[in-house]
């Protein structure tokens, strides 16, 4: 089997030349896109989300050779979540090259940062499959970069951070509140205003309530430790 021109190509960018093409191929192919003998990448994102949980646990311990668990936890929790796969994956436009169906293309799938996060851990399943974990952990450490050894910045949930700052001050914990919403439904810009007690609050717009809220709680905490 060999890769089209915008595989190849992605495969470039990832930094893996594939002796089993087929691999990479299956690692993008999204259920909506699947057929019985076009298997999607579900179990491949299985698999991928343990290679590079063990891939990072080794780079941070290499990294920092003093720090406690209580340290690392929070570290390793920040470089692997699904919103930090996403952002790799879309610095490598891997959305441009998600097979997906007809249905969940048109509701803005290649945009969608779960689908976005999933596909990224199938795709270091088929490097780790195709050439073992030495190869995987080569193309996550050249793919996640400078956000390791910046990870302190992300390794606080911001909101989780918020609230135990509004607790310390005796206050009730903060309020998210939607203060708009534009865009097709296809692909919705949500506005949300994090809002404390004492009256300090903040706005950021993104894709998902999830993700402007984490960002209004962000902005917030700047605001407030500035």
């Amino acid at each position: 089997m060999k890769l089209s021109g915008e595989l190849k190509a992605f495969a470039k960018r990832l930094g893996h030349d594939f002796a089993r093409p087929e691999l990479l191929t299956r690692a993008l192919t999204h259920p909506s896109f699947a057929t019985g003998t076009r298997p999607d990448n579900q179990r491949l994102e299985f698999l991928g989300d343990r290679v590079l949980g063990l891939a990072m646990a080794e780079a941070l311990l290499r990294s920092d050779k003093q720090a406690a668990e209580g340290k690392l936890a929070p570290r390793f929790n920040a470089l692997v979540r699904k919103e930090t796969c996403a952002a790799v994956a879309r610095d490598l436009d891997l959305g441009g090259v998600l097979r997906l169906g007809r249905s969940e293309m048109l509701s803005g799938g290649r945009r969608k940062e779960a689908l976005l996060g999933d596909a990224m851990e199938a795709v270091i399943a088929a490097v780790y499959l195709d050439a073992g974990f030495d190869a995987a952990q080569k193309v996550i450490l050249a793919a996640w970069g400078d956000r390791i050894d910046n990870v302190d910045e992300d390794a606080r949930d911001p909101k989780t951070a918020l609230q135990e700052w509004a607790q310390a001050r005796g206050l009730t914990p903060p309020d998210y509140v939607e203060i708009g919403r534009e865009g097709p439904d296809h692909a919705p810009q949500f506005t949300i205003e994090a809002r404390l007690e004492s009256g300090e609050c903040t706005r950021a717009k993104a894709n998902s309530k999830r993700a402007a809220e984490q960002d209004a709680a962000r902005r917030l905490l700047r605001r407030l430790d500035g």
